[in-house]
């Protein structure tokens, strides 16, 4: 591409940007996603490097973790409704008591807090742990998904222990992150052994 062309692209991708920030002005509009980059440029500075540094680091293991839980979640929801062949799977004994109380008390809570509920689904107020229980619980439903029970009680209960520092601003050691690899593997093969 020659300078000239050049140039004349980043002119027409600034004029374009313009018209896109006077059209939201204009009628009180948001076309473009917030930028990451404000926020970071208004508060980053001023937290501690060595915690930004830790904080980009156990980002990626957050986002590994994000998706294995809420892939857990749909697996188990997606799995009752088939096999109740009812979309309210949760309502008919498919849950312990003990979970679906402490899950009804946890939808109470945010609800009477005022704030915005995470979810319409019952089983995104279970916690990590409690998805074990289901699973066990319904092991009918699920031996022709997994190789064993027992495995599967073993791989989300380590899962589990890593999720603490992930979850709560700890540092992942070396060792740890090798284990939470080895976890997630362990938890993809109980699957493809079945």
């Amino acid at each position: 591409m020659r300078t000239s062309e050049l140039k004349s692209f980043g002119m027409t991708a600034q004029l374009i940007e313009s018209d896109i920030q006077k059209i939201e002005h204009d009628y009180q509009l948001e076309l473009q996603p917030p930028n990451g980059k404000e926020i970071n440029e208004k508060y980053y500075p001023q937290f501690d490097q060595l915690v930004r540094d830790d904080a980009s680091k156990m980002s990626k293991y957050y986002e590994l973790f994000y998706c294995l839980e809420k892939t857990i979640r749909e697996l188990i929801a997606l799995t009752l409704k088939d096999s109740k062949k009812q979309s309210n799977w949760w309502n008919n004994h498919s849950i312990p008591q003990r979970i679906f109380d402490d899950v009804n008390k946890r939808m109470t809570r945010e609800l009477d807090s005022g704030i915005t509920l995470r979810s319409d689904h019952e089983i995104d107020y279970t916690t990590f742990g409690e998805l074990s229980e289901i699973i066990k619980h319904n092991w009918d439903e699920f031996g022709s998904i997994f190789s064993s029970l027992r495995a599967v009680e073993k791989i989300l209960s380590n899962l589990n222990i890593l999720r603490g520092p992930i979850a709560h601003c700890g540092h992942l050691a070396e060792d740890e992150v090798l284990r939470l690899e080895l976890s997630i593997r362990d938890w993809f093969r109980a699957m493809e052994q079945a």
